[in-house]
């Protein structure tokens, strides 16, 4: 049934960072319409997005040029991914252009580990489950690293994060003393790293997590009154990592030391 939601509030959110696609409709608003669907990821999500699209817009019997801004999660991740969410979101704000929207929609890009941080956050809280101090948001990074970006936890709806230190690449073997710097007290792990050897002792509860589309969605009034917001051709994705694999050399490397230390 289509939604009577005024147009300044509707939002379109696309998460490709992993490989777990996933695009979601809604205002952001506690217990407003949601509609949402997922799938796979990586290569496959090229192919697979705009169909999801398409059909969100159908189902909610919104249009494309009623949204307010397009969405989407700018990184660290997967670098094809993030290609893709950001090109699309780029082409669907252009698209509109010649539907009465001058300039086209406004883009918003979100940080993929403050939306994987905020799906933790309110699994927690649907759970009747207390907040940590801190959620700890990681990525598999691949090379045998992870993304990782430490937030401080609050209640107080989606505004209830605030970062502790930026998005960065990090080695298992650095994590526990980054940590303990930034998140002394008690901590909550989330992500999918969990099967990481390297990380078996890493101190913190636990909280299989990846970032979503509906988490973007909560976070993006917060941050659209906060004035993120960019126009289409400004909006780019966040890499950290700025090469894709390692030379035979530097495997080498990784390999005996990590020899070495064993």
């Amino acid at each position: 049934m289509p939604s009577t939601h005024p147009a300044h509030q509707r939002l379109l959110a696309i998460e490709t960072s992993t490989d777990a696609l996933s695009v979601a409709l809604g205002t952001g608003e506690p217990g407003a319409p949601l509609w949402q669907r997922s799938g796979p990821g990586g290569a496959q999500a090229s192919g697979t997005l705009l169909p999801m699209v398409r059909s969100l817009l159908l189902e909610a019997g919104w249009s494309l040029d009623t949204l307010a801004a397009v969405v989407f999660g700018r990184g660290p991740g997967s670098f094809t991914g993030l290609r893709t969410a950001c090109s699309v979101a780029q082409g669907l704000a252009y698209g509109v252009q010649g539907l009465g929207r001058a300039g086209g929609l406004p883009v918003l890009p979100v940080d993929t580990l403050l939306a994987l941080a905020e799906e933790a956050r309110q699994a927690r809280m649907d759970a009747g489950q207390p907040l940590p101090g801190a959620i700890v948001a990681l990525l598999d990074a691949r090379m045998g690293e992870v993304y990782v970006a430490p937030y401080a936890c609050h209640a107080g709806g989606p505004a209830g994060l605030t970062p502790l230190a930026p998005a960065r690449l990090c080695t298992p073997a650095d994590l526990p003393a980054y940590l303990q710097e930034r998140t002394p007290g008690e901590r909550l792990l989330a992500g999918n790293v969990f099967e990481m050897d390297a990380l078996a002792a890493l101190a913190g509860q636990r909280h299989p997590a990846l970032p979503t589309a509906a988490a973007l969605l909560r976070l993006a009034p917060g941050l659209l009154a906060a004035g993120h917001a960019v126009a289409a051709q400004d909006a780019l994705p966040l890499y950290v990592r700025d090469k894709v694999a390692q030379t035979t050399a530097e495997r080498e490397s990784i390999r005996l030391a990590a020899e070495a230390g064993a």
